[in-house]
């Protein structure tokens, strides 16, 4: 077992949750619940020094109940629709929620043409940098009402995981921490082998690793583990380490942050000749 004490010192964290961690998959609706629990978290890691984003899938699901769809649309443009109504809406409960604890949330929507843009990312880093320094929690999502690419999967941020490790990049966090519908990698799928072992620490992303990846386990989500394993070697090479652990409880947080030995963790690693625009544009890690 790995000696993780050290993890009680990150200062700069991003979480990712995902859809399947806020929706109850039977009827559609927010886990109230389980929202207000995250961002008491959050805030409390604020009381403790620490810089936190918050980057939240969640909006297409959000619009669909709205709507009063029955299940998760399956066009575009309906998709595009859906997340039109919902992320407006989730922001709302957000900020409602954040507001309940003192603190004061905005809203960033990032596209491809953002990260791929020099001069875009750039502004962006700038916008970040300066909403931490005035205390305020950005929450980041995906801009899906124009992102075509990502909702085609034809560049895809894999339901927002690639998306949370490039801002982990962007503001130079030293920690990442992925809430999702598993409790890290396996040696294989946990759901069809029963003799599938957790992966307690990756020191390097090889081969063997990436084999070891299967699709989502969630009907809400649409990020599986490959995705995952594309954020661990973003972040890795941008000096971060990062943790996949469930989101069924959003105490985890606490728990990874106390040092605990749950999920998988993936050391910072500096991949020779790394380029994360490239690195998503070639999609090996969703074939």
């Amino acid at each position: 077992m790995d000696n993780r004490d050290y993890l009680k010192d990150k200062k700069k964290i991003v979480i990712k949750i995902g859809s399947s961690s806020l929706i109850h998959e039977e009827t559609g609706g927010l886990d109230y619940t389980k929202l207000e629990k995250l961002v008491r978290i959050i805030c409390d890691l604020k009381n403790q020094d620490k810089d936190v984003v918050l980057v939240s899938s969640g909006a297409i699901s959000v619009g669909a109940k709205s709507l009063g769809l029955s299940r998760r649309p399956k066009t575009t443009s309906l998709k595009q629709a859906c997340a039109a109504v919902g992320q407006g809406q989730l922001m709302m409960i957000y900020q409602k929620l954040f507001y309940e604890y003192h603190t004061t949330a905005a809203q960033v929507l990032l596209t491809f043409d953002v990260i791929s843009s020099d001069e875009r990312r750039h502004n962006a880093i700038n916008t970040f940098s300066e909403l931490l320094q005035l205390g305020v929690v950005p929450i980041v999502n995906e801009n899906d009402t124009v992102a075509i690419d990502e909702l085609e999967a034809w560049v895809s941020f894999g339901d927002n995981d690639t998306l949370s490790a490039i801002v982990a990049s962007m503001i130079g966090a030293d920690l990442l921490i992925l809430l999702t519908d598993i409790d890290g990698l396996y040696t294989d799928d946990p759901r069809n082998n029963s003799d599938a072992k957790l992966i307690h620490t990756v020191l390097k992303i090889d081969d063997e690793i990436k084999n070891m990846a299967k699709g989502s386990a969630s009907l809400v989500g649409t990020g599986g583990m490959s995705t995952k394993i594309a954020a661990a070697k973003i972040a890795a090479n941008s000096g971060s380490d990062m943790v996949i652990v469930s989101g069924n409880d959003v105490q985890n947080i606490n728990r990874v942050l106390m040092g605990e030995d749950i999920g998988t963790l993936f050391k910072a690693y500096k991949y020779t000749d790394f380029d994360i625009v490239k690195f998503i544009l070639e999609k090996e890690y969703l074939e």
